[in-house]
């Protein structure tokens, strides 16, 4: 490894820049009384450890304690404000695209007005569900919790009282609306990303502001598809940012074709490479054991399996002629696409034409399934969890299992990239 590939590959650059973000905000982080948000999340903690000794179900005291333990966030303090501002996206619009980036008084006002009866009922609905849940409650305490009728009838009611806090906390967004403009906002993000970016691009022997013209057009397509997935219809049947971008990006290169000037800023792998490197941050330890063993299982057994019976499937039955070629298809469509396909020609000294071939083979059917498996997905109701453990264990690219996950919602994104990073460890 040599200094130059250090400054010079976008592989190197990607984790620069990750390294650099998440550096830059850990020290935000720790210098806003970081050791408060800890206190405050432990004293919750040990309110929730208490309930759940006490009773064999989740008490109105423990959500109590969730529902605080939740309202513990970094993005509270100044600084979490002031990135959550930055990092803004579109808002939910029906008729008016320009609702999405500006909100006036006069909106903000009427948007209070039109909710604000139904906020003062929900409101009443709420304390009466809580009154009628601690009765229950107290119910089954009388009887130290020993009787199976009165935790069902317990349970029963506070499951009443916390949908009616779902409903209630939908109509609060709405009394909380004030006038905003994110347009500001929008345009500093780009100019970030787009320093940061182009002084990749710079050591990568890109000029600057070159870079920085076609990143501006890159810019503008993303906030034009956030813009339409915000779109309240395109919302509720789940159309989101990810689709229109391809649509988008289908329709430029197949009529007018992407412009001359655009094609320094089109770094897609390095995009990706560095969005990677920020959302691998949350894969740690306490991640890997929230999915359990089924993501687990997924990610390490279910792959072999793939592999080896892929293997099979081409020599015995397909009567592929050359082991390498079908041992780098076999790596290449079990563990993470063209990563995996490299590595493994490498390995078993496959030739750059049998090369070639996996890759191919893997782009055509990476850019049908991330389409196809999240309509097919929506399609029989599939949970989003779920769809994103599929997601993340079938599709063979990382960056197409991102953008899959992403058409299902951010619970599924993060699941399917979760589970194909610890799927990519098997690349070794």
């Amino acid at each position: 490894m040599t200094k130059s590939s250090l400054l010079t590959k976008d592989d190197y650059w990607s984790i620069w820049l990750g390294a650099f973000l998440l550096l830059l905000g850990l020290v935000a982080f720790l210098s806003n009384r970081s050791g408060d948000l800890s206190r405050q999340m432990t004293e919750q903690d040990l309110i929730m450890q208490e309930e759940s000794r006490k009773a064999p179900f989740e008490t109105i005291a423990w959500h109590e304690a969730l529902e605080k333990k939740n309202t513990v966030k970094a993005s509270s303090l100044p600084i979490g404000l002031f990135l959550k501002k930055l990092t803004t996206k579109p808002s939910t619009w029906n008729s008016n695209p320009l609702v999405a980036f500006v909100t006036t008084k006069q909106q903000a006002d009427r948007a209070k007005d039109e909710s604000k009866e139904a906020y003062i009922s929900l409101v009443a609905q709420v304390t009466a569900a809580r009154n009628q849940a601690l009765a229950s409650q107290n119910l089954a305490a009388q009887d130290s919790y020993q009787n199976d009728q009165y935790n069902n009838a317990a349970v029963a009611a506070i499951g009443q009282w916390q949908e009616s806090k779902q409903a209630l906390e939908k109509v609060q967004k709405k009394q909380s609306t004030k006038a905003a403009n994110k347009i500001p906002w929008l345009i500093t993000l780009m100019l970030v990303l787009g320093l940061l970016f182009g002084i990749g691009m710079t050591f990568m022997e890109t000029s600057f502001f070159t870079f920085l013209k076609g990143f501006a057009f890159v810019s503008l397509i993303g906030l034009i598809a956030y813009t339409l997935a915000a779109q309240a219809d395109m919302k509720a049947i789940g159309f989101g940012y990810a689709a229109w971008a391809i649509i988008i990006g289908l329709l430029i290169s197949n009529t007018i074709g992407t412009p001359q000037w655009v094609q320094p800023a089109l770094s897609t792998e390095f995009y990706i490479k560095t969005g990677l490197v920020i959302l691998g941050a949350e894969i740690l330890l306490g991640k890997i054991l929230a999915i359990g063993l089924p993501g687990i299982f997924v990610a390490w057994v279910v792959t072999p399996i793939v592999l080896i019976t892929t293997y099979w499937f081409g020599q015995k039955v397909l009567k592929i002629g050359s082991k390498t070629l079908n041992m780098t298809i076999s790596a290449d469509m079990s563990v993470c696409g063209v990563s995996a396909a490299v590595a493994t020609a490498a390995a078993c000294k496959a030739t750059k034409e049998e090369l070639t071939v996996a890759i191919g083979l893997s782009m055509i059917f990476t850019s049908v399934m991330m389409i196809v498996l999240p309509a097919f997905i929506n399609w029989v109701g599939i949970p989003e969890i779920l769809g994103g453990a599929w997601i993340g264990g079938t599709i063979d690219a990382t960056g197409a299992v991102v953008a899959a996950g992403a058409f299902l919602g951010e619970k599924a994104l993060s699941v399917a990239a979760t589970i194909k990073m610890i799927q990519n460890v098997l690349i070794g």
